[in-house]
């Protein structure tokens, strides 16, 4: 098995890095867009995520990966109702990774949604399902490199799955519905194309990566990679322990998040930078919200602040805007206008 680049090893880029964390604390923010330049680290970080995250209990043999506290896929529901039977006891389960799984560009819409299961069908003649990639990412991390280069038909299949939480399959005699609920994660160059309003939607946050332009940053950036390629064991060896730190992290604020106040001055905060964004309906206020609330937890705070609010806003809502043909500033420098007008200490008024 070959090792992958240690996450916390990976220089800079602290805001994309923030990102892949606060949806490994709260997966209910929804996916990470990552959009920049090329070689800085995208498909780096994304890759460098499984290893990071701590192990899942799923149930075993069950090619869905479901968790034994809500197995509910068609598989597990049938041994369910057999062990009922035979009055045996819950079904076993193990630790596995949290599958990362890639989408292709290239994938066939079989490969990605599962069909029919031709070797047993022609040797046993029986019609069974082979699940997809979708199947394999459940309870996971769907990744889609140059996502903004997917085609059209595919795209139109993850918004549906992305919004259900659920993959139905009607083809070929075969009727199945089972759970396909992952986080999703796209990368891409922004001069290569644009993604679809759609689908853009379904992102929780959104991440602009650039090449690092300081000369120790670039430097660190050739030192650490090659320290990687000439020696990947030691390499990861010597940052497991910075790893383990920023596991534990993880951990301790899934534990934390529940109890995460969020006070009505947050939520009015959150509400008034979006109208003054002019964002389309509330799914930013939500996204906003969810992700202060995991940043809260991730630094041990026990309700969300309007610090919380600030470091996550340009991430939630730089990708909701609407175009301004008489502005054209950047997203990223509107957040933070509409930021700075809404912190600004209000003017005293004047004594008549």
């Amino acid at each position: 098995m070959s090792l992958t680049f240690p996450f916390s090893a990976i220089v800079g880029q602290d805001d994309m890095k923030l990102a892949i964390m606060l949806t490994a604390i709260d997966p209910s923010i929804g996916g990470v867009l990552v959009f920049g330049d090329r070689g800085t680290g995208k498909s780096t970080a994304v890759r460098a995520l499984a290893a990071l995250l701590p192990k899942m209990r799923a149930v075993v043999g069950c090619q869905y990966g479901c968790d034994p506290e809500n197995a509910k896929c068609p598989d597990c529901l049938a041994n369910a109702a057999t062990g009922n039977k035979a009055g045996t006891s819950p079904p076993k389960s193990h630790l596995v990774m949290v599958p990362v799984v890639d989408l292709p560009l290239g994938a066939t819409e079989d490969r990605v949604v599962g069909a029919l299961d031709l070797e047993r069908a022609l040797s046993q003649g029986v019609k069974a399902f082979e699940p997809g990639l979708l199947a394999r990412a459940n309870r996971g991390y769907l990744y889609i490199d140059e996502v903004n280069l997917l085609e059209d038909h595919l795209v139109d299949l993850l918004i549906d799955v992305a919004a259900s939480g659920e993959n139905v399959v009607e083809r070929e005699g075969l009727s199945v519905r089972h759970p396909a609920r992952f986080v999703l994660i796209g990368s891409g160059n922004p001069e290569e194309g644009e993604l679809r309003p759609q689908l853009l939607d379904r992102f929780g946050l959104s991440v602009e990566v650039k090449t690092p332009d300081t000369l120790a940053q670039r430097v660190e950036v050739v030192k650490r990679r090659d320290a990687f390629e000439q020696g990947p064991q030691a390499f990861t060896d010597a940052w497991k322990k910075e790893d383990d730190r920023v596991r534990r992290s993880i951990v301790a604020a899934r534990k934390r998040l529940p109890d995460v106040v969020i006070p009505d001055q947050a939520r009015e905060f959150a509400a008034q930078l979006c109208m003054s964004l002019g964002t389309d309906g509330l799914r930013g206020d939500l996204t906003l919200v969810r992700a202060a609330r995991a940043e809260a937890a991730l630094q041990g705070a026990s309700k969300v602040e309007q610090k919380h609010l600030i470091r996550v806003a340009p991430s939630a809502l730089r990708h909701r805007l609407r175009r301004n043909p008489l502005d054209d500033s950047g997203s990223s420098t509107r957040v933070e206008r509409a930021l700075a007008e809404l912190t600004a200490p209000k003017p005293e008024s004047l004594n008549t």
